[in-house]
């Protein structure tokens, strides 16, 4: 599997199965976390994490304190993609990190990047010799 993220005419495509975004909330800036994983079904949440809580950032249910961050494993569906887009009330944009690295995403207002699990061709057809 891997991750492809589509920016304005461009498509990246990341060989990973797994990534992390973090972004800072535009009101208590204070860190957001979440752990994703790539699969045949779609994007799915593992595990989010906020450093504190207040204004539009409750813990979800299950939240547990650990070293200043509460940390819970969201029960939801796979999702198709998501759809990153800076209101420019934040300081940045959204980190995106993998094994080979982290890039900031959606660091300016209108710049929308879409993350999505990359189709595989599975009906491509072998060139006769």
């Amino acid at each position: 599997m891997s991750l492809c993220i589509a920016l304005a005419a461009t498509v990246l495509t990341i060989p990973t199965t797994t990534f992390s975004l973090s972004w800072e909330h535009s009101v208590e800036k204070v860190e957001w976390r979440e752990e994703w994983a790539v699969t045949s079904s779609g994007l799915k949440l593992g595990q989010a994490s906020v450093k504190g809580s207040g204004a539009g950032m409750e813990p979800g249910e299950g939240a547990v304190l650990d070293d200043g961050w509460w940390r819970w494993k969201p029960s939801l569906a796979p999702v198709a993609e998501l759809r990153l887009a800076s209101s420019g009330a934040t300081p940045g944009g959204w980190t995106l990190c993998h094994a080979g690295g982290c890039q900031t995403l959606g660091d300016a207002p209108g710049r929308e990047a879409v993350l999505s699990a990359c189709k595989q061709d599975s009906d491509a057809v072998e060139p006769s010799r």
